[in-house]
């Protein structure tokens, strides 16, 4: 045998044993190939199955959810829409006329009964001043005195007698009202609620 031909052997019977181990490897290529696409496939159904018989519960717990999510809507626009309608009541109060401001003042400072005390007011009352209260006190009989200090309210007045102090400020008398009737203010504004 010839050098050639002995070389021409050793190509042949490794290209036989290259062609051996790469048949192989597709084959056990393919069957890992089969084997994955089962694995998947069974990952696949399972979930499927589990789905399907989860599926009547998650949509009734999102509907839950959902039904939740609209009741906190409506009530917190129940509750935007009621303070809205103190916001509105509070509005009306501080754009009185200056004749309904002052008459809805004494008639409030007369039912304190009060005869002496110091009277604060809004840094900006526009209606009462000194003049008026001396009116009223000649009217009424009284001595109340305005004070210098300055109250963080939206109209109205406080007075302060014997260390008691009756709030007749618009903040103070819408908060009493709302207080008061805020159940009637639901009821009309949500009949059927």
């Amino acid at each position: 045998m010839s050098l050639a031909q002995i070389t021409e052997k050793i190509k042949k019977d490794a290209q036989n044993e290259a062609d051996a181990i790469l048949a192989q490897a597709k084959e056990d290529a393919a069957a890992v190939l089969e084997k994955s696409e089962a694995g998947c496939k069974r990952i696949r159904d399972d979930f499927k199955a589990r789905f399907d018989a989860e599926r009547p519960e998650i949509f009734r717990r999102r509907e839950i959810v959902a039904k939740l999510d609209i009741n906190k809507m409506q009530l917190q626009a129940k509750r935007n829409l009621i303070a809205d309608v103190y916001k509105t009541a509070l509005d009306s109060l501080c754009s009185l006329s200056k004749e309904d401001y002052l008459a809805f003042c004494e008639k409030l400072l007369a039912e304190t009964g009060a005869k002496e005390g110091e009277i604060q007011l809004s840094a900006d009352e526009k209606y009462i001043d000194k003049a008026w209260i001396d009116a009223y006190n000649k009217k009424a009989g009284a001595s109340l005195t305005l004070s210098e200090e300055k109250a963080d309210i939206s109209g109205g007045f406080i007075l302060e007698q014997n260390k008691i102090i009756s709030n007749c400020s618009w903040d103070m008398l819408l908060q009493v009202a709302q207080e008061q009737k805020e159940t009637d203010v639901i009821k009309r504004l949500f009949p059927t609620a």
